[in-house]
């Protein structure tokens, strides 16, 4: 089943999503080559592709997993989250109709 995984950053993120983010992506990268990443990507903190200084405001991750639980204990594991990028990560069942 698809889980969506929502998390929001700490203030001043950015700092910390430089260091940790080849970390962040390698896993993701892992999740694409088993076919199991649906969508991945940040929220800008400013309306642009590139916000520059202003940085992010959180993320979303929606992946394959078997249950619930393996998300959790997946997004738990997630670089950001250990480097203390991530205020609070919220993991959901999602059902994908369209496209």
């Amino acid at each position: 089943m698809w889980y969506m995984i929502v998390a929001e950053d700490v203030e001043n993120s950015l700092p910390l999503r430089k260091q940790t983010r080849a970390a962040h992506l390698a896993r993701l990268q892992v999740l694409k080559e088993q076919g199991r990443l649906l969508i991945a990507g940040p929220n800008p903190a400013i309306d642009s592709d590139d916000p520059g200084d202003a940085g992010f405001t959180g993320s979303m991750v929606v992946a394959e997993f078997v249950s619930l639980d393996d998300a959790k204990k997946w997004a738990d594991a997630d670089p950001y989250l250990e480097a203390g990028v991530y205020a609070r990560v919220t993991v959901k069942p999602y059902k994908k109709v369209l496209p």
